[in-house]
This record gives structure tokens, sequence and C-alpha cells, in this order.
């Protein structure tokens, strides 16, 4: 956390080793769950508040990646808000961060299941494509309310994620935009090595948003998944 001071990550001021345990003092954040926010209103969020978190977060993989650090367990309960009226966001909780070394591979053994990328559920290396999966996701549910991969168990909810079986047929899809869906299908990839990296995300056109009126025509750049 001392190598990540950033506006959108949690902000860490001190930490103490007192040999048994660790005291950290860290930023107060009163805004609650990100997650909450959509369970408090009973409404789904309109497609521009989710592109406005979505960059948020992109804004902070992208300096995590930077410094060569993985969080390994992005999802909307690790995103707050500043405070209760803010639309601003903190990514907390990096108990599975990792720093990546290239001589060295990462596994993982933990995970949320509804969140975990394939390679995760399959103990396979872990890299910086791992966050941008999660990421993936966490668009999904904002945009849609639904989760892609929950079973009615975890181990068939790690099954899904395992066959990266999912898909834009429930009807809450039928208004979001297909740049919004083409961003989606470009980090819910199986194979890593395929997914969009952050900064290939802050650039996608969804998220540049307003700026899209300087594309003349962008129907070359959506997919069909």
């Amino acid at each position: 956390m001392n190598q990540l001071h950033h506006e959108k990550l949690l902000y860490l001021h001190e930490a103490f080793d007192m040999g048994h345990e660790m005291c950290l003092i860290e930023e107060f954040v009163s805004g609650g769950e990100l997650f909450e926010k959509i369970v408090e209103e009973d409404s789904l969020m309109s497609e521009d508040e989710v592109r406005d978190y979505m960059h948020q977060i992109l804004l902070a993989v992208a300096h995590m990646h930077k410094n060569n650090i993985v969080h390994l367990d992005l999802k909307p309960e690790n995103i707050l808000l500043k405070n209760k009226t803010s639309t601003d966001i903190k990514i907390i909780d990096f108990g599975l961060a990792r720093k990546l070394d290239p001589n060295k591979t990462v596994k993982l053994l933990f995970g949320t299941p509804e969140f975990c990328a394939p390679e995760v559920v399959n103990y396979q290396a872990v890299s910086f494509g791992t966050d941008m999966w999660t990421t993936g996701v966490i668009s999904y549910v904002l945009l849609s309310g639904l989760s892609p991969f929950l079973g009615d168990t975890d181990e068939e909810t790690l099954a899904n994620v395992s066959a990266a079986d999912w898909d834009f047929e429930d009807p809450a899809w039928d208004d979001v935009s297909d740049l919004a869906k083409d961003f989606i299908c470009r980090l819910m990839v199986k194979d890593k090595r395929r997914r969009m990296t952050v900064q290939q995300a802050l650039q996608h056109p969804w998220i540049v948003g307003p700026m899209l009126a300087a594309f003349e025509d962008l129907s070359d750049y959506v997919k069909v998944c």
C-alpha cells in the first residue's frame, strides 16, 4: 500500500509492526460499498453512471499495474464511495494483491467465485489480465444488475467461470449500447493474453464517451460477441 498512493486507492497513513499483529492507520471513507448503492436504490444505474465508475476503476487499476501490482480481488464490495453524496470511488482490500516478478509465477488459491478469472479457478498463473477479466465482470454487473456466472452452488459458479460461459440474452441488456457490450466482450475473454490491457480499456470508445464525436465511423471497432 505504500507503493499505491493514488486518489482512487485507499490511502495508508501509517503502519505499525507490533510483532504478533500489524496496526494500519487508513483513510476514512464513509460512503459505503458501491454494491450497496445498487441495492438501496433498487434500480439500475444509467449507462453514463456506470461509465463514470468504470473509468475511475480503470484509473486505479492503471496505477497499480504501472507499479507491477495486481489487486486480484476486485469486486463491487471492495469499491467504496468517498461519502454518502459523492460519486468518487476508492478501491480497498489489498489482502490478495501481489507484486508481479517476470521471473516468478504467481498462482492464487482464494477469491470470490463470481469474480474469479478462469486462470484462478484452474490454478494457473495470474497476470495483469486477471484484474482486467474482473473489471469486465464488474461492468456486466453494474450495467445489468445480473451476475454472469452465478450458479446454485459455488462449484457450479466456478464451473461457469472456467468455461467462460456467459451471454447478453437477458432482457436487461436490450437497452444497453453495443459499445458497452463490446467493452465487456474485450475483457471477459478466457485467454488472458487476448484481453484488453488497462491502457487499451481506458482508450475504448465506450469509456472515452463524450469524445466519440471525434470518430467518424465506429462500425469497424464494434465487434459481435
